[in-house]
């Protein structure tokens, strides 16, 4: 049988069509995108989706405006997602780990873009997850301003979705945080994470592979620690911390934030410190989701590698003064947030790590 006989497209159709884009049935989806946008959009949007870009002014409120840009996805846990034919919360993961990552220097994100690619577009499946990607600018306040959505035969499988993202936030030059006033004494202080997150998701794989093919469990299992299923536990949407953050920042000074990705602890807190100090964390100081444990029993993991490829609790970690530690905690607390005090800025030796583990002081 040649590729034209196997074709389900009629012979009158359009040869591109054929090849597998479709042009009419794509450019249709753009309308269900704009609806689906117009609900994130701010004041200061000065476009609708559709153009060859989108255009934004810059808020009044801003002095001396710096922008800040940033650009991340939502990785190989979007193969778990179609694996399940769950994709209502690809969208706020792609959302989530760029908007966290503009906050932690401080700025207010303003504009998301998104860019979409499928094998051959499935309305079902694209709306489902843009619709999750103006849910996490709804949470993060900002506008889903634009997008691509790409329709690429023979480079996705049938079911699967690429999902990335583009942002812009804004924050004054006086207030950009960069961990520059971190100081002896300071407190770290874990605002607790929604579970995996997006990161670590090939080691999840391979664990999820093995227990499968074993069959010590499927995905749809719900075991009693979980009180959910393994699949809903694994595809927990990115907890996105802006508005807690922005919050926090319009009373209190601090000195730097730490977006826990890719690399858990020992790959992001160093990142933030300046010469000079180095971070003390406690891995007992704060509770961790039941997924944690489950996926740590299943491969047998041993506890350095679970806090180097895990955030194994904790999404977001604010440096602060420690005068000020204990109205913080009670401001996010206020605010429904979970937050633990894991941590403390210590000196530094020429020859010690910029990151230890172990109990604080009292």
């Amino acid at each position: 049988m040649t590729p034209r006989d196997r074709d389900p497209r009629p012979p009158s159709a359009p040869l591109y069509a054929r090849a597998g884009v479709d042009l009419d049935h794509d450019e249709a989806f753009v309308d269900q995108v704009k609806e689906i946008a117009r609900g994130t959009f701010r004041p200061e949007v000065l476009s609708s989706i559709g153009g060859f870009a989108g255009l934004f002014k810059a808020p009044e409120r801003y002095r001396e405006p710096i922008f800040v840009a940033g650009a991340d996805g939502v990785g190989t846990k979007l193969k778990l997602a179609a694996r399940v034919a769950r994709y209502d919360t690809i969208g706020i993961d792609c959302v989530a780990m760029v908007v966290n990552d503009l906050v932690v220097q401080g700025a207010e994100p303003l504009v998301f873009l998104d860019y979409l690619a499928m094998g051959e577009l499935d309305d079902e499946i694209a709306a489902e997850a843009v619709r999750g990607v103006a849910e996490g600018c709804r949470r993060a306040g900002c506008a889903l301003l634009g997008g691509e959505t790409a329709t690429m035969p023979g480079v996705y499988p049938k079911g699967e979705v690429e999902l990335v993202g583009f942002g812009v936030g804004v924050v004054e030059r006086d207030r950009v945080i960069d961990g520059s006033g971190i100081r002896e004494g300071d407190v770290l202080l874990g605002l607790s994470s929604n579970g995996l997150h997006s990161n670590g998701f090939a080691l999840v794989r391979r664990i999820v592979d093995e227990g499968v093919e074993a069959g010590r469990f499927d995905l749809r299992d719900a075991p009693e620690e979980l009180n959910t299923s393994i699949a809903a536990a694994i595809l927990a949407p990115t907890r996105i911390y802006v508005k807690p953050v922005l919050n926090l920042l319009r009373d209190f000074s601090l000195n730097g934030i730490v977006h826990v990705t890719g690399g858990g602890f020992d790959g992001n807190v160093p990142r933030i410190l300046p010469q000079g100090v180095r971070a003390r964390i406690d891995p007992a100081a704060w509770p961790r989701p039941p997924i944690f444990g489950f996926l740590q029993r299943q491969a047998e993991l041993p506890e350095g590698e679970m806090l180097r490829v895990f955030n194994c609790g904790v999404g977001m970690v604010l440096v602060v003064p420690r005068d000020d530690a204990e109205d913080i905690q009670h401001r996010l607390q206020g605010m429904g947030e979970r937050t633990y005090r894991i941590g403390v800025v210590e000196r530094k030796a020429d020859d010690d790590p910029p990151l230890h583990y172990a109990p604080l002081p009292d």
